[in-house]
Formats: structure tokens, sequence, C-alpha cells
């Protein structure tokens, strides 16, 4: 299945100016933890991605989807509400799935609602990993993130996805019935149907250059060794792999907070006389 070009904005279109010293927040949803960075901290927030209605535990995020947007939002309270002010604007740069469409940035746009942003980005999530791991984004580039749940294969043409897979198959299902052959089995075959309908180099040129490596799957060697003896390809886990999406989002959002028209001062503006 084939992706179109992603736009990064998904909030109404803003001009730069209204970001200035808006405080921020980098977010990373996903269906076993989430993941934030509020702009000032040192450290990540992560923690399971659960809410607890009465005496249960829910999963509101699920295989990349949300599930439960109030949930997701009670969540999100508890996780991020006590860290910020009670007054003021925030601009949320939030990763989401690549194939996870509209249906997942409106669900998320909603949730994060309870944070009270000013304006919402949103960036797919390999792009984010790309970021955080300084990838060169002027030449083809394929990205595979192995999460609990998810396992996704994009290629990145001049930064913009041009062609995603996914799977619902991630490290959390690995048992005795599932063993680590049958992820790297799935990635094997995404990549393979990505080469053999791309017409253009774009694929083989990305492949032969190596694949980038990020979620929780890229901390078993097991599953890098193997990636790497069936695309016949280098495989390149990027440092602290489970935390890459919302760094590379942290990125975004602080060159969005650093960017020039937000820090110059206006121009006097000219009246007629």
């Amino acid at each position: 299945m084939t992706t179109p070009r992603s736009h990064a904005v998904t909030a109404p279109h803003r001009p730069w100016p209204l970001y200035r010293q808006c405080s921020g927040i980098a977010l990373d949803l996903g269906s076993a933890r989430t993941r934030a960075w509020i702009s000032g901290r040192r450290s990540l927030l992560d923690v399971p991605t659960v809410t607890f209605p009465g005496d249960g535990v829910i999963h509101p995020i699920q295989r990349g989807t949300i599930v439960d947007t109030p949930g997701t939002a009670q969540m999100l309270d508890r996780l991020l509400g006590h860290h910020l002010p009670r007054f003021g604007r925030r601009l949320i740069v939030l990763t989401a799935p690549v194939l996870g469409g509209v249906a997942f940035r409106t669900e998320a746009r909603t949730a994060v609602e309870v944070l009270r942003p000013h304006a919402v980005l949103t960036i797919p999530t390999a792009r984010a990993v790309a970021m955080a791991a300084d990838a060169d984004l002027t030449r083809p580039l394929l990205v595979v993130d192995i999460g609990a749940h998810l396992t996704e294969v994009t290629l990145l043409t001049d930064g913009a996805v041009t062609d995603a897979r996914h799977t619902a198959l991630g490290i959390s299902d690995l048992d005795s019935l599932t063993p680590p052959t049958q992820i790297a089995d799935a990635v094997v075959a995404m990549v393979t149907t990505m080469l053999e309908q791309d017409h253009t180099t774009q694929t083989l040129d990305a492949l032969q250059r190596g694949v980038l490596l990020a979620g929780g799957g890229a901390l078993r060697p097991d599953l890098t060794y193997r990636l790497t003896r069936q695309l016949h390809a280098p495989v390149r886990p990027v440092p602290a792999p489970h935390t890459a999406a919302v760094r590379g989002a942290a990125r975004l959002l602080e060159a969005a907070r650093t960017h020039p028209s937000t820090t110059r001062t206006p121009e006097p503006t000219a009246h007629p006389h």
C-alpha cells in the first residue's frame, strides 16, 4: 500500500509569530508506552499507555489506533497536567503512525485538547526517527520501526513519505509460538513488495544505503542480525531506539520555537498619510 506525501501541519495554519514564547511539548503516543518531552526539561517522561477507569486497566491505544479517545485524554492529563503552567499557549508536536491517516490525527488532536494547545503539528514517526538519528534526508532512506504492537517500514524521499507498509505485530507478541523470525520475515516481505512495486530506483538505493532501525525491536541483536542477513544490506539501530521518535519530535519543536520569525523584532508598519 502506497502512502501519499504527508503534510506536517494538521492544525489550522497560524503564522510563526504566534508561537513566540509559547511552551512546547513533544509527544509520542505508542500502543505500549507514551513518551513526552516538555521544553525546558532535561528528561523524558515515559509511562505505560494505560488508563484506570474504576478498578480496571484500559489500553486506549491499540496496534497504532486510538480506540478510546477520552481515555487517552485522561492518560495525558495524568502524565502532563501537573507539569504545565495553568495559563499560556503551548505548541504540541505529535508523532503519528505513517499509515494512521486522518483518523489517528483527528482522535489524537481531540485527546491533546486536555493539554490546552495553541497549535498541534504532526510528524510521521519515520521522519521523527530520521531526525533523531541525524540522517541525510536528501537521499532515499528506509526506516524500519519495530514497536511493541506494530511494525512499520517507510521509504522517505527528500524527507517525505513516498511508500509505507505495516503489520500488526511487535516485540510484545514474541513467545514460543511467535519467534523473532516472524517479525523479520514480515519486514523482509514488506521491503520486497516495495522493491517490486517501485518503478524508480529509490527503494533499491535506500536499501543499498542501509536500513535505519528503531523501536524496541532495535534493542534485540537477534532481530538486527536476521534483518541484515535476509535483506543483504546494512541495518543500523539508531541510538536509544525506543525513544527516537519523541526525540525527533522534540527537535522539530525546538526548530519551531527558535524559527527566526519568532525571535526577530517586527519592523514598524508604514501608515498612509
